[in-house]
């Protein structure tokens, strides 16, 4: 997958990424004056504040209201209150609404090219740039309004055209690139560390052992580790670590960093130790499946090899254990996908392996991926939660996820910072 020489792509493409947007938007307006929606896609809903009414509330940190009626005033919620006679602009039925969705672990980037193959190698440069920002849109349409993308130097693009309204898609945090077993000595690391903090990174990424289709044993070594670590929080860095073995894992914890993801092979001793802490976990169900779901799209690209879908196949039921035993010790569970290709606008399956075949609460799955997400990214005073004050993330389904999981795949309004970007008419509800 290419991503080097990324940032000069998007810069090239710029009049291409704002001329789709403004197609889109012309194609959303004639749609929704069609069905008498006051909104327009990806513009603000209006320059007063709006309301919005809800069968069902979630707030993202553990409670529920009823008949509810939320206003908001530009990028914020101001107001939550008992849903009285007066119209509202937006009465989303007997819909559930909840704060937007966040995926703390996503490849922005990762797509497939027009073979249906996972290589990007061979595409033009616009046809590159056009199929990440579709990517961005998938994202947000399903709910999803912020991504934590680990991480390509592309990203750091997507993230400023996004926050700019140069083209829609969720809000992006990035790690800009990865560090690795190759990346030096403690002081080179150091060192990369802070040219990828000078560069924009919102976080650091390491990769403390190897990947799970090469058996996942720990790669850099304790001392690497605790270089990233240390610098990486002098610079006020979170760092995320990849990390299957219970080795490299432990390293990671104990140097100070921030998240395990994967976790496939991790002990009882090192989950005691994530809650000793205070480390987040972020088991990334819905990624395997995928891989191997699409199959033919990865054969033979890297270690995309039969060995390496034998041991991804094996290592599902282990995660998963991992998982439950996780809960278990109360780990604080975040919701992360790594979402590559074939994943992307699917992320919400993620809810549904974790609470149906790991046996997640379906209102601690849905925390994990609000409040108790945005807590572990640094932001969880402004996004995460519906309550006064908050940025007005906000997305509904078409049915309640409390009572029945697989309502997540079915998004009817998402709105971003009082910007919404998805509201389908009732008869497609």
């Amino acid at each position: 997958m290419r991503v080097n020489n990324s940032i000069r792509t998007f810069r090239a493409c710029y009049p291409i990424l704002q001329m789709k947007a403004s197609l889109r938007c012309l194609a959303i307006r004639v749609a929704f004056r069609a069905v008498g929606t006051l909104a327009v896609l990806g513009l603000p809903a209006k320059a007063v504040p709006v309301t919005i009414r809800a069968a069902t509330v979630i707030d993202g940190r553990g409670g529920v209201l009823h008949n509810t009626t939320i206003t908001v005033d530009g990028s914020k919620i101001t107001r939550i209150a008992p849903a009285g006679a007066a119209r509202v602009d937006f009465d989303l039925g007997n819909a559930t609404l909840m704060p937007g969705w966040i995926d703390t672990h996503i490849h922005l980037v990762s797509h497939f090219n027009g073979a249906g193959r996972a290589d990007s190698s061979a595409e033009s440069t616009t046809e590159f740039i056009l199929r990440v920002e579709g990517t961005a849109w998938e994202t947000l349409q399903a709910g999803f309004t912020t991504v934590q993308s680990l991480g390509a130097e592309s990203d750091k693009v997507v993230r400023d055209l996004i926050n700019s309204g140069v083209v829609p898609g969720p809000r992006v945090l990035t790690s800009l690139t990865a560090l690795t077993d190759k990346s030096g000595t403690r002081e080179e690391i150091r060192a990369k560390v802070q040219k990828l903090v000078a560069a924009g990174a919102d976080e650091i990424k390491i990769f403390a052992t190897k990947s799970s289709r090469d058996g996942g044993a720990q790669s850099m070594t304790d001392a690497q580790i605790q270089a990233a670590c240390s610098e990486a929080r002098a610079l006020s860095r979170r760092v995320a670590v990849h990390a299957h073995a219970a080795s490299g894992a432990k390293a990671a914890i104990l140097a100070g960093c921030n998240s395990i993801e994967h976790g496939t092979f991790l002990t009882d001793e090192v989950l005691d130790l994530m809650v000793q802490r205070g480390i987040y976990f972020n088991p990334n169900l819905a990624n395997i499946p995928n891989y191997l779901e699409h199959k033919a799209a990865y054969q033979g690209i890297g270690n995309f090899t039969p060995e390496g879908f034998a041991e991804m196949a094996k290592d599902l039921p282990i995660r998963i254990d991992t998982l439950k035993r996780a809960m278990a010790k109360k780990v604080m569970i975040v919701f992360g996908t790594d979402a590559v290709g074939g994943l992307h606008g699917r992320n919400a399956e993620e809810f549904i392996l974790r609470v149906r075949d790991a046996g997640q609460p379906a209102m601690d799955a849905l925390i994990s991926a609000t409040s108790r997400a945005a807590a572990s990214i640094g932001m969880g005073d402004k996004i995460g939660a519906i309550a006064e004050g908050m940025e007005a993330d906000l997305v509904a389904t078409d049915g309640n996820p409390l009572l029945n999981i697989e309502a997540v795949r079915k998004v009817t309004f998402v709105m971003k910072g009082g910007v919404v970007y998805k509201n389908l008419p009732p008869a497609s509800r």
